[in-house]
Order: structure tokens, then sequence, then C-alpha cells
């Protein structure tokens, strides 16, 4: 089964989204997944730390989205970096083959999706296992500065005085080469929690030629402006003016206030709108962990998803606490709501 490759242009995005009828569908959170499957996390790599001890896992919990009904798989490496992997006594060249095999990991994962795919057509298997045609995207995840610092700056976007554009250029430069180089279909620029990053990743792909089309999504805890309390709308008016950017969009932040910041966005971008909230669960940052029963279910997250679809939002997802039963729903919401694109006939396996 061939790939889609898009090229740096919005337009080949909204062809993308054509060919799903109109909605795709990004898979959900990569590291309490990992746990589930017995990885302790509990270190500054955090999901970053199964590229060292079990890359296994992380294409199982690949596999498992995609039969759940993810359209987009999105790569290990958020808070995977250079400095970080340097920083456990790995040299440069080590380091970056980590970040290679994100994203080959992520690829072996599609492979293997198709091959169960083309089986499970001249046989059933007896589960409930969402085998589709169509094209599937690798995203190679690039976390904010934040994330790398590991102290939940990235839910603040408290940089420093001293922090520049120019100094976050070159924190992320090589880290976006090498990310590119390893051939993934998008790159996605998450949770950026203010604007002087986002401007640095504009810059980035520009300055490096990227032809690897990019996403930037950010974070809210206000339902109103990014985390560091920057203007969403020049934030998001930053992604609209790169040419590499082809899709504009909010992740981990609670479902309650994602309709308001879709129409925030819509004032700004003409681009595709992605959306992947977190299960709306506070995070401890002195803690290091989520406080559990402060978010939402399955069903009430669900339960906005064809909203957002309604007022401008293209892909949806799920972030940090979602699993494959919450991606699982929102395939099956966005299915009901619309009928598949040529090419998109999805089936359970039976």
């Amino acid at each position: 089964m061939e790939t889609f490759n898009i090229p740096a242009t919005p337009l080949l995005m909204k062809e993308f989204l054509r060919q799903m009828g109109g909605t795709a569908v990004i898979d959900g959170g990569l590291a309490t997944e990992l746990e589930l499957h017995g990885a302790d996390l509990n270190d500054p790599l955090w999901s970053a730390k199964c590229l060292l001890t079990s890359p296994h896992l992380i294409r199982s919990v690949h596999l498992d989205y995609l039969e759940a009904g993810a359209d987009i798989i999105i790569t290990a490496s958020y808070q995977a970096t250079i400095q970080g992997f340097e920083a456990k006594g790995f040299s440069r060249e080590q380091s970056e083959n980590l970040l290679t095999k994100s994203v080959d990991i992520a690829l072996e994962a599609r492979r293997m999706y198709y091959e169960r795919c083309s089986k499970s057509s001249s046989g059933g298997t007896g589960d409930d296992r969402i085998l589709k045609n169509g094209p599937i995207l690798v995203a190679a995840s690039v976390g904010s500065y934040g994330a790398y610092l590991a102290d939940g700056s990235e839910y603040s976007g408290c940089y420093g005085e001293a922090m520049t554009v120019n100094a976050l250029k070159e924190f992320h430069r090589r880290r976006v080469q090498v990310l590119a180089e390893a051939g993934p279909d998008i790159i996605a620029f998450e949770t950026v929690p203010n604007k002087i990053e986002a401007q640095a990743f504009a810059e980035l792909l520009d300055e490096e030629h990227i032809k690897i089309p990019a996403w930037l999504t950010f974070n809210s805890k206000d339902g109103v402006n990014v985390v560091s309390g920057d203007s969403l709308l020049q934030c998001a008016s930053i992604a609209e003016s790169c040419k590499q950017v082809v899709a504009v969009g909010i992740n981990c932040t609670p479902p309650r206030f994602i309709h308001d910041l879709i129409l925030a966005i819509k004032k700004v971008t003409t681009k595709p709108i992605v959306i992947y909230p977190n299960s709306g669960e506070r995070y401890d940052a002195d803690r290091k962990e989520w406080v559990e029963n402060t978010g939402v279910s399955d069903e009430d997250f669900v339960s906005y998803v064809n909203k957002w679809c309604e007022i401008g939002a293209s892909l949806v997802g799920g972030c940090c606490r979602t699993t494959p039963n919450t991606i699982k729903a929102i395939y099956r919401a966005l299915s009901d709501r619309s009928p598949a694109a040529p090419g998109q006939k999805s089936k359970t396996a039976t």
C-alpha cells in the first residue's frame, strides 16, 4: 500500500483531507499507554526513554492507535532532544540516531498495519480492530524547549527574559534537521507555549529549507491566550504566515476551552485547524504527574468532537491521558458524521 507524502503547501494538506472525507483522526496519549504496557517513564526523557529501553512498546502503542482508527500517528520524540540525550552520556551521533529511530519505529508500525489490513481482506480476525484503506501519515513530534527542561514549563511558557528567538532556533535546529531527514510525512511542533518559540520554529523551517510540511499547535489554560499569556491570535498568525506550515491548532488543552479557541484561530488563518486536547485532567508540575479524576470521560470528550468539526476543525485526536478507546470513539463519531471518501471505506475486522 502506498504512503502519502504531503509537499509543503497548504493546498496539499487540503487534498489529503479531501481524500479522507473532510476530516482525519490523530492518535492519542503516548506516555499513558506506555505506562500501561509496563514502561517506567519517571525520567527527564519521559516517553523518549522508551527509545532506549523498549522500542517494541512504542511500536505496539502506535499499532493500537492505528487499529483504533487513527489516520495520523505521532512519533515518540516529543521530549527527545540531542541535548537531553547528551546529558545522559550519549554522543552526538548516538543522540541523532535515537531521533531517527523514533521515526523508524512509527514507519515500521505503519507497514505492519498495512500488512494486517491486507491479510484481513482475505480472511477475518474475529476482533474489533479498525482496518481501513487509505493513507496513514507519520508526524515527527518536536516538543517545546519547556518539554526538554522537564519542569512543567511547557505549561507556563516562562523561559526567562534571557531566552530569545535565536537561542531557541539554535536549540532546536539540528533536532529538526535530523527528524526531517528521517522521512516522516509531516513535522508536529507541539505544545508551543509562547510567541517566541512559534517564531523560532517558523524561522527555522524557512532558514533550513525544510521540505517536510509542518503543523504548529499551541496550548492554553484560559481558553483565550496561549499558556504564557501571549495572544493566541498573534501566535496563530505566525503559523499562518509560514508557507511550510500546513495546519495550525491546539493540543494538550482541556476540552472545555477548545470551542472558543477554534473560533479565535479561524479569525487569522485559512489553513486546516488541528485539535488534540488532553483529557482535561490537571497536571501537577511539582509532582510531575496528572491529578486523577479531574478530567472528562471518553463519552464527554467525544461529545464535543462533532461540534468542533462543525465550527472548523479538520484534524482531531487526543493528547495526554487519552487512550485508544478515546480515539476509537472519535473515529466512530466522525465516521457517523460524514460518508467515507473514495478509498476510505473502512471496516471492523470480523
